[in-house]
């Protein structure tokens, strides 16, 4: 403490030297002190209780004024800084496949702008019925519009599956029985005149005449900086054998930082 210090350094004799003095003049006229060291025999005293005293104010007020400013922090953030995410403001969507839904995809393409390669999905079970929900994002025409540029994770989950029917047209026979790429495009919206591929994952495939069935399913995710009104999408060859079905087809994406 100030006072244990005091009576190590200064003797009661020292002490004395202070008395009838006002402490706060002669903290301020510490420096005028020092000229008048040989006239005063208690100079010494004074001065070095002078600085220790000042030593023990500075060190207070620097204390005072750091915890003033984290105060003032985290009251009143930087205006050059986004607001920083709210744990309970989450950034989140899985949208699941719609098998009840028809024209979910859009018409066959090669490649048109603002479009990309493949069928775009346009309609996903965006309703929190079943495994479906929106968390402060928007859905629009099957694209998922980022509500704040961050970080985010996106994956998406294809279905295909292929099941002969005597009934089923075969000229679409034939193309489906012939080895196929199978192929799942994940892309961004810009304001670019065309979209930008995010991520692509295929696979060549033929089934046998023999099988009942032909299934195969591909995922893939992965973390990417998206721009706040940047949107989102999925698009698929083949379309004519893509299950929609909610456990295998699905769509989302969520903010990590």
């Amino acid at each position: 403490s100030l006072l244990a210090q005091l009576q190590d350094t200064y003797s009661k004799s020292g002490i004395a030297c202070l008395t009838g003095e006002e402490l706060g003049s002669f903290i301020q006229n510490l420096d005028t002190i020092e000229n008048e060291k040989d006239a005063d025999p208690c100079w010494q005293v004074k001065w070095q209780l002078g600085k220790l005293i000042k030593k023990m104010m500075s060190r207070s007020y620097e204390e005072n004024i750091s915890a003033v400013n984290a105060e003032r922090a985290l009251a009143f953030p930087s205006a050059n800084k986004e607001p920083q995410t709210d744990p309970v403001y989450r950034i989140a969507a899985h949208l699941a496949g719609s098998s009840s839904k028809k024209n979910s995809l859009s018409p066959r393409t090669d490649s048109t702008p603002r479009r990309g390669r493949g069928q775009k999905i346009n309609s996903w079970e965006s309703s929190h019925r079943g495994h479906s929900f929106l968390y402060n994002v928007e859905l629009r025409n099957g694209e998922l519009v980022v509500p704040k540029t961050g970080f985010y994770y996106i994956y998406s989950q294809t279905y295909f599956r292929f099941r002969e029917n005597e009934h089923e047209d075969s000229g679409l026979l034939a193309q489906i029985r012939n080895p196929k790429q199978l192929v799942q495009y994940v892309y961004k919206l810009t304001n670019y005149p065309e979209p930008i591929l995010l991520m692509k994952s295929a696979r060549t495939s033929c089934w046998s005449r023999k099988a009942e069935y032909g299934l195969h399913s591909i995922y893939q995710g992965g973390v990417f900086q998206l721009k706040r009104d940047d949107r989102i999408f999925v698009s698929v060859s083949n379309g004519d054998i893509v299950d929609m079905d909610k456990e295998a087809s699905f769509f989302g994406a969520f903010m990590i930082s």
